[in-house]
């Protein structure tokens, strides 16, 4: 790899306000929204999502691999509120953050972070066990 070459993914740490409660404590509702992202983002899940669902008023957590990396949401139906998570290991395209999630969710106001995470930078080898523990 040339050294000017570098391989960075993308992140999202988006938090969406105004969430219509009902829908941010129905797995239905959830499971749509992770289907949704899947799909329009092209995304290759390794596995079923997992689901925690809160005792009321909570909300739910959700976890789902991809092979790009995961992603995860978190949501306060007593606030109003959900936390999501997307890495994927290769940059690709924005998605609709604040339109999907006011289909989906319902929200009124989404804050979306995006971040170049870079992972590797020139030639790298990889460290022995011995190396890694000094």
């Amino acid at each position: 790899m040339p050294p000017s070459e570098h391989h960075t993914g993308c992140e999202w740490i988006v938090e969406a306000y105004g969430c219509d409660p009902v829908r941010l404590a129905d797995p239905a509702a959830l499971r749509a929204l992770f289907d949704a992202i899947v799909i329009e983002l092209s995304l290759h899940p390794v596995g079923e999502p997992v689901w925690h669902q809160f005792p009321a008023p909570g909300g739910l957590t959700g976890l789902l691999m991809l092979a790009e990396s995961h992603l995860t949401v978190h949501t306060f139906p007593e606030h109003a509120s959900a936390c999501l998570n997307l890495f994927c290991c290769t940059p690709r395209a924005p998605w609709a953050w604040e339109a999907r999630l006011a289909a989906l969710l319902g929200a009124h106001r989404v804050a979306v972070r995006e971040l170049a995470r870079e992972y590797a930078r020139g030639p790298v080898r990889a460290a022995t066990l011995k190396e890694a523990v000094r």
